[in-house]
């Protein structure tokens, strides 16, 4: 039962690594959900259904949880239609809090079933050098990554 918990946070502290890698290139995809640009970045944190309303001159835009940050949207027509769905956005970002958008897919968490994951080599909690090889286990090796934006 240790191990199995200890092998979780060396995934947390893996993910936590492969996060913060991701985040500094180039900024070229965002994640999170389709919102009102009436809605504060506050009121899309606390998931207020206000943010999915349609108010008179209200945008579309893109809150960022992992930045509490809500990105206006250009063009508008890529992301029609897309009113609290959970996405990945990519394009680029200009001026400000704007990202002119090149595609918008569903976001995609994880591996396909049965797909291999990447080796990787991070440190765990205790700073030993952990890789795929080091946690597997006689039946197999499951890894389980998660973030909490209340951290």
């Amino acid at each position: 039962m240790k191990k199995k918990i200890w092998l979780c946070l060396a995934g947390l502290f893996f993910a936590s690594a492969l996060a913060h890698s991701t985040s500094a290139d180039a900024h070229s995809g965002w994640s999170g959900v389709i919102i009102y640009s009436s809605c504060g970045a506050d009121e899309a944190f606390a998931e207020s259904p206000e943010c999915l309303k349609k108010v008179p001159g209200a945008k579309l835009s893109l809150y960022d949880d992992t930045d509490r940050v809500v990105y206006s949207l250009e063009p508008q027509q890529r992301i029609t239609g897309r009113v609290g769905e959970i996405v990945t956005v990519r394009g680029k970002l200009l001026e400000g809090d704007t990202i002119q958008v090149a595609s918008v897919e569903p976001l995609s968490i994880g591996l396909a079933a049965g797909q291999k994951a990447p080796a990787f080599s991070a440190p765990d909690q205790f700073g030993r050098t952990q890789t795929l090889e080091t946690l597997k286990g006689k039946n197999g090796t499951v890894l389980l990554f998660f973030r909490s934006a209340d951290w």
